[in-house]
């Protein structure tokens, strides 16, 4: 029975370890899409939204009267199109978040910033302090103070790859079921 109940205080513990992200598509506006239209509140929407490294995000606009200009934060404020880091004009563009912070956008065509056609998407580093700890996920059926410290270990370190979590748990029921 200690068996069983270390297997599964370490299967807690590496469960809270992996932190599985699925990217998610964002289509900047929702159905309203990228307009000047509507008085869509961009601020607003982002600020609904959870953005994560991975994501992606879509602009879709009628590429006659709109495009889509990368701009510094300064450039953001003020509304300055007049040098911006890219610039999208397909109609239907995706950028793929690579890395954590703000970036921000902006409808170069003169007045459309000015009537709110920007966004700011802020992409939050997620700490480890945000992700709940096996003590507080399921007692621990040990008190700590009589728990061994663990043994050197001189294996190899393993590599997580995508689907570790359901690998892990079918390596755990499998050990579990060589003991009952």
């Amino acid at each position: 029975m200690a068996f069983i109940e270390k297997a599964v205080f370490f299967l807690m513990m590496m469960m809270t370890a992996f932190q599985v992200s699925h990217a998610a598509v964002h289509k900047v506006g929702d159905s309203a899409g990228w307009t000047i239209i509507g008085n869509i509140d961009y601020k607003k929407w982002a600020a609904t939204k959870n953005f994560q490294v991975g994501d992606t995000i879509i602009f879709e606009y009628n590429a006659k009267f709109h495009n889509v200009m990368r701009v510094t934060h300064a450039m953001y404020k003020s509304c300055n199109a007049s040098s911006p880091l890219t610039t999208m004009s397909t109609g239907n563009d995706t950028i793929k978040i690579t890395n954590y912070g703000h970036h921000f956008f902006l409808c170069g065509i003169p007045g459309h910033c000015q009537a709110g056609q920007k966004v700011d998407i802020n992409v939050v580093k997620v700490s480890a302090a945000a992700a709940p700890s096996p003590t507080s996920a399921m007692a621990s059926p040990v008190p700590p103070a009589n728990v061994p410290a663990p043994s050197p270990n001189n294996a190899a370190p393993f590599i997580v790859v995508k689907g570790a979590g359901i690998a892990l748990m079918t390596l755990l029921a499998l050990a579990l079921s060589s003991y009952a």
